[in-house]
């Protein structure tokens, strides 16, 4: 059974560093994309960055630049280190396993449960 569990959210001000955190288990995740995916209140989930299983980078158009996103595939973890925070970045942030779907932003194959970012202004 595959699961993720997210680590690393708070509450931090404007400008701030966080850095998120996922651990994947139950199968080889070598081969799949991983990333990041957000929900804030009151809107639909949003995808946030991916990293493929070649090591290519997938950013949002409003995180580039401040968001990056890593993997370790010994460790089967992902991290997204966030720089420069902004209010708008409060959300719940999910980790995601997934393929192409993943990449192009839409879907994934695996959820974890989330962890929540507030950025106070």
């Amino acid at each position: 059974q595959v699961q993720l569990e997210e680590s690393g959210g708070g509450l931090v001000q404007a400008g701030d560093s966080l850095r998120l955190s996922c651990a994947a288990s139950g199968r080889t995740f070598s081969s799949f994309a991983m990333g990041w995916f957000r929900q804030a209140p009151g809107k639909e989930r949003a995808f946030v960055a991916a990293i493929s299983w070649k090591g290519e980078l997938y950013y949002a158009d409003s995180v580039k630049g401040r968001f990056t996103v890593s993997r370790d595939d010994i460790k089967n973890t992902v991290h997204l280190q966030m720089n420069s925070l902004k209010p708008e970045d409060t959300a719940v942030y999910y980790c995601a396993v997934g393929r192409t779907a993943l990449l192009a932003g839409i879907n994934s194959d695996y959820w974890g449960r989330g962890t929540q970012v507030t950025v106070s202004s």
